[in-house]
């Protein structure tokens, strides 16, 4: 066996002990310790779960990959993804863990008087937790067939193995304490690569300085101008000035990310696992310092990663690499098929262009950069190790939060809110458990044969519960007259209308041909793309929330009480004269 098989097997089966045992020890004894952890966590040890909770394959693979090839364009991933935790922590997580519920449909329930809609935010929540997961499934299954060098489908039926064991026997009380784990190992996993890279190119050991000083080569010249100059020659777009859509465009898309983050159930699930409202908001601020550490770091990853990319494969203008002397990465990631090279004009050498016609890479897979990195610039094996260890982390910590979203909300929501009232809080935890069980099996079957719409999903999943869970909540919170036919007939008329546009332009439930509305031209609603149009939605969730509500008058005086018992903070009374 070489030294890397080595390091990897030591890394990755190492730390999938480490959440066996912490699973075991965590084991749920309670529905309370299986939804939400018994409610004793401590702040940091929140922010730390939410922080590996929230950073998912998406996040630790694609994300700087996206940047890589998007540039300026790809920071809208890091504003809306973090910006939607700013919205959680000031707008919603107090609130909703003053009135003290575990799911977010059991808040709606309550807050609106009525199952129905109730039902509605269920739907929505499978729908949108469901597309997330088939890519943190996909993820698992391509960080398995590259490292350890299985198919890609035992790899998969890895990953929902170890998953099982700690998410069914533990519930939230053995994913918390799991996670916090996971985030140790990836945030090392994404820091330690990007230090030595750093500290190649620029001489300095903090990437995110590294990605706007010189280079360590003595030319005086800004890493960011090198790469400019660098894939303007190829033909591509300049890194650093090149954006997505247009201004109004690169608007939605962040505003959409941002309030999808903030209404996705398994992210505001994690504030009801802390003891008071006031753990709830520190909880919230120490993940914001958590998930900082690594989307200040993404960038540098992303644009160090791509300069890595075209100086192995351009070494210098005019003298392109010989494909018989391509480097032994370049062979590792061809036999998992996602990075091809098809030799167009028969001279032996990799042309890598812009233009279509003449480029010879013909496949370079953003999602392998994070993973890649390590090996094109030759760091040592065992930090290579390291990032495969953190890349199964982050797909797997989040896999699992987004499982007992869904379990909960069919056991807790739909079982004993709706179906079966008198649930016995032991028949609950056992009906928890089956139905994890049975998510895990729908996801790996998805992720095992990803349907064509797999990409354009996860995208969707933001805009989905930007477009109705986001609206609910804050109206739930902030507009105390709001009814519940008007909450419904809002949540109805967001999600609808971000639906119409994402199938119109992508076909329905995206079978390709099957777009309608005639020949309109793409991104026609203002230049949005479909995948901002999330906040579109979220809009028209308002407005006709709010019409329905002037016609059919407002919430009952009680629910009006409620809504003003958990907006007040604890113990303020009235003002008095002085």
């Amino acid at each position: 066996m070489d030294e890397l098989k080595l390091y990897t097997y030591i890394a990755v089966f190492g730390s999938f002990g480490l959440y066996f045992a912490i699973a075991w020890w965590a084991r749920a004894a309670s529905t309370s310790d299986f939804y939400v952890a018994g409610g004793g966590v401590t702040p940091i040890q929140n922010g730390m779960a939410i922080g590996a909770d929230w950073m998912s394959a998406a996040s630790f693979i694609s994300m700087a990959g996206l940047i890589a090839f998007l540039g300026y364009g790809g920071s809208v991933f890091l504003m809306g993804w973090t910006g939607g935790y700013v919205l959680l922590a000031m707008l919603l997580a107090p609130y909703m863990r003053k009135h003290g519920k575990f799911t977010v449909p059991e808040f709606i329930s309550d807050r609106y008087y009525s199952k129905g809609a109730r039902i509605v935010a269920v739907l929505c929540l499978i729908i949108a937790s469901l597309t997330y997961i088939i890519g943190q499934m996909k993820g698992v299954g391509v960080a398995f067939s590259r490292f350890l060098e299985v198919e890609y489908d035992n790899g998969l039926y890895i990953g929902m193995a170890v998953v099982w064991v700690y998410a069914v026997l533990g519930g939230m009380k053995g994913i918390t304490y799991t996670q916090i784990a996971q985030y140790c190992v990836l945030i090392f996993a994404y820091t330690i690569p990007a230090v030595f890279i750093s500290l190649q190119l620029t001489g300095n050991p903090i990437p995110q300085i590294g990605l706007g000083s010189t280079l360590a080569d003595g030319s005086g010249v800004y890493l960011l101008d090198k790469l400019d100059m660098v894939v303007t020659d190829l033909g591509f777009k300049e890194y650093t000035t090149d954006n997505l859509g247009g201004t109004l465009n690169m608007f939605a898309y962040t505003m959409s990310l941002m309030i999808g983050t903030a209404g996705l159930p398994h992210v505001i699930m994690r504030f009801f696992t802390v003891p008071t409202v006031k753990a709830a908001r520190s909880s919230a601020g120490y993940a914001l310092v958590f998930i900082a550490i690594l989307y200040t770091v993404a960038p540098a990853v992303g644009a160090m990663a791509r300069f890595n990319l075209m100086n192995t494969i351009v070494p210098e203008a005019g003298n392109n690499l010989v494909y018989d002397e391509r480097p032994q990465w370049f062979k590792d990631w061809e036999n998992t098929g996602l990075l091809q090279f098809e030799d167009k004009n028969g001279d032996g050498r990799i042309q890598y262009v812009a233009d279509k016609e003449t480029n010879e890479m013909v496949k370079v897979d953003r999602d392998i950069m994070v993973l890649a990195n390590p090996a094109i610039a030759n760091l040592p094996n065992w930090v290579i190790a390291l990032v495969a260890a953190g890349g199964l982390a982050a797909a797997l910590s989040t896999a699992a939060g987004l499982l007992l979203a869904i379990s909960s909300s069919i056991s807790h929501d739909l079982m004993k809110g709706v179906l079966t009232p008198n649930l016995s809080d032991k028949s609950e935890l056992l009906a928890g458990r089956i139905v994890m069980t049975l998510a895990i099996l729908v996801s790996g079957y998805l992720g095992l044969n990803p349907p064509g719409f797999a990409a354009g999903t996860v995208a969707l999943a933001f805009g989905l519960a930007a477009s109705s869970i986001f609206p609910a909540l804050m109206m739930g919170i902030f507009a105390k007259k709001m009814s519940g036919t008007a909450a419904i007939a809002g949540m109805c008329s967001g999600i609808g209308v971000t639906m119409l546009y994402v199938f119109q332009h992508k076909g329905i439930m995206f079978i390709p041909g099957t777009s309608f509305l005639g020949d309109m031209g793409p991104n026609w609603f203002l230049g949005i793309s479909p995948n901002a149009f999330g906040v579109v939605g979220a809009l028209v969730n308002f407005g006709v929330a709010f019409a329905v509500c002037k016609l059919t008058g407002p919430a009952p005086q009680h629910i009006q009480d409620m809504v003003d018992n958990f907006r007040i903070p604890h113990g303020a009374g009235a003002a008095h004269d002085h």
